[in-house]
């Protein structure tokens, strides 16, 4: 190396153009790396934005689906009630039903009826 700094250089025209062309080589090898930093810089950016709306989606379709399992099973059990409701209104419009419940709950008597009401439990003897 202390070879080098002593000898001189030929100031010729073909010397120059080599410089000037490996200076340009030097520039471009710069300019591309430059830009491939920022291409891979943007496609990680586009990548991270890609995947972070990818896992809100998937939280936001387990809750769908979750909350869609919770109202599909009260739906079902509205149902069985309204159809429970409906056989009581069936019931209720039975004259014969209403007047088995006035008699048993409400002491209800038809003319020249007695009513005797005996305990429900049993006796202890």
């Amino acid at each position: 190396m202390a070879r080098r700094n002593k000898v001189s250089r030929i100031n010729e025209a073909y010397i120059e153009q080599q410089d000037a062309q490996v200076k340009r080589q030097k520039r471009r090898k710069q300019k591309l790396y430059r830009r491939l930093m920022m291409f891979g810089i943007v496609a990680a950016v586009i990548m991270l934005g890609l995947i972070s709306f990818h896992v809100n989606q998937r939280i936001q379709h387990h809750n769908m689906q979750q909350e869609y399992t919770e109202l599909s099973d009260e739906l079902t059990n509205l149902e069985k009630q309204e159809k429970q409701l409906e056989g009581e209104i069936e019931l209720l419009n039975d004259e014969d039903y209403l007047l088995q419940i006035a008699k048993t709950n409400y002491f209800f008597t038809e003319k020249g009826e007695i009513v005797f009401k005996l305990p429900e439990e049993e006796p202890s003897y």
